[in-house]
């Protein structure tokens, strides 16, 4: 089991056509570094794929997926990224309904 302190989520979209060396450029672009044991999520434009990478602390995973349902709402444009709950990234990993109430309403 791979354990996820923090899950970070960046506002740009990424094409999804990136690998995982790509990906992990993106991270630190937009992160600063990659950090162990953080997840750092991905939206493509449309808002209907994500990726994922994940650092264990020694290598990175990266995964995709397709949301099932709807679409993704992006944060405010003047946030630069925002932290996400680990219930939300079960939600956006296997697929369950989620939302965040905040100043910006539910993402």
């Amino acid at each position: 089991m791979i354990r996820v302190d923090q899950i970070w989520l960046a506002v740009e979209p990424m094409d999804m056509r990136a690998d995982s060396d790509m990906a992990l450029a993106r991270v630190v672009k937009d992160f600063g570094a990659a950090r162990p044991h953080h997840a750092y999520i991905f939206a493509n434009r449309r808002a209907n794929r994500m990726k994922i990478l994940v650092h264990d602390g020694l290598g990175v995973w990266l995964a995709a997926r397709r949301l099932s349902q709807g679409r993704f709402v992006w944060p405010r444009p003047s946030q630069i990224h925002i932290e996400l709950t680990d219930g939300q990234l079960q939600g956006l990993v296997i697929g369950l309904p989620w939302h965040r109430m905040g100043d910006s309403g539910i993402i």
